[in-house]
């Protein structure tokens, strides 16, 4: 059963730069985003196996939207990171390269979930089993990332796109974004799904989206 406590009045989370900041949408221009995991990494002797996928296990099972503002090129374990996200824009020209089989690597299994759930089976095959760069317009087009942006409108396009996300009321844009991840991973519960609708039905934030439209201003959403 759902609760009443308020949702996070910041629900973003934009990652940058491979950086996850609370709504930091700054540009930096960097033509690579991400090289993911150090290889040398692996052969250190305090060495955790699962330290890496603990990453985007994380951000994917977070609360607040997760935006990926790809500025450039991601390789390797880094390609989770924008999987794991909500919502991923790319820099335009940027690309995607998955090289564990042509380094010799069995990729981990969440990391395998999540390319098969957000790519399909056919892009993960093309992925791993070419270890070749994929363009992001490819992305795009197989409708994973939301937009590809220029450079010359990077961060203004960015912001208003994270601007647009954060207007939204957070306690529906929350258990809307539990209820989809639960019907996308096939389980789910409807009565629980119905019981979120229930909440919002009688939220704060829906008299206020309702009053708000009526008298044509900006909402005042607290998450309740």
């Amino acid at each position: 059963m759902e609760t009443t406590a308020p949702a996070s009045t910041s629900p973003l989370l934009v990652i940058e730069d491979g950086i996850a900041t609370a709504a930091n949408t700054t540009g930096q221009g960097k033509p690579v985003f991400s090289a993911g995991y150090h290889i040398g990494g692996f052969e250190a002797e305090d060495a955790v196996p699962d330290l890496f996928s603990r990453i985007p296990d994380a951000i994917a099972s977070m609360r607040p939207i997760t935006v990926c503002a790809l500025n450039g090129s991601v390789y390797g374990g880094a390609t989770d990171i924008l999987l794991a996200c909500d919502i991923g824009v790319a820099l335009e020209g940027a690309e995607f390269r998955m090289p564990a089989a042509a380094l010799g690597l069995h990729y981990y299994p969440s990391g395998l979930k999540r390319y098969v759930a957000r790519l399909g089976q056919s892009m993960t095959l093309r992925a791993f089993l070419t270890a070749q760069a994929i363009p992001v317009e490819t992305l795009k087009g197989v409708g994973f990332l939301t937009e590809v942006f220029p450079e010359k409108s990077w961060s203004a396009a960015v912001e208003n796109l994270v601007s647009k996300i954060r207007d939204l009321a957070p306690l529906a844009a929350q258990l809307t974004k539990r209820s989809i991840l639960e019907i996308s991973h096939r389980n789910f519960d409807i009565e629980a799904i119905r019981n979120r609708e229930a909440l919002t039905a009688s939220s704060q934030d829906f008299l206020e989206g309702r009053q708000a439209f009526a008298e044509k201003r900006k909402p005042n959403f607290t998450g309740r």
